[in-house]
């Protein structure tokens, strides 16, 4: 189970699947660097996905700014 201020119900293997994508999209694209490495990217989606959580709820929860969130 992911950790999150409130729990998630999904697996790490979800997590690394999704951070395997974002890693390979920044590659392909030849992005420069993000404050956020790629797995805790993911995580902030994936508790909007599953819980609907809002942006401002994501960054208060990350410790993040709302512009990271949405980005």
């Amino acid at each position: 189970m992911l950790v999150y201020p409130s729990s998630i119900d999904l697996s790490t293997c979800t997590l690394r699947l999704l951070s395997g994508h974002l890693a390979a999209q920044r590659r392909e694209i030849g992005t420069r660097w993000r404050r956020l490495p790629v797995a805790h990217q993911a995580l902030p989606a994936l508790a909007h996905l599953r819980c609907g959580d809002t942006y401002a709820q994501l960054a208060a929860g990350f410790g993040i700014g709302i512009a990271i969130v949405y980005r």
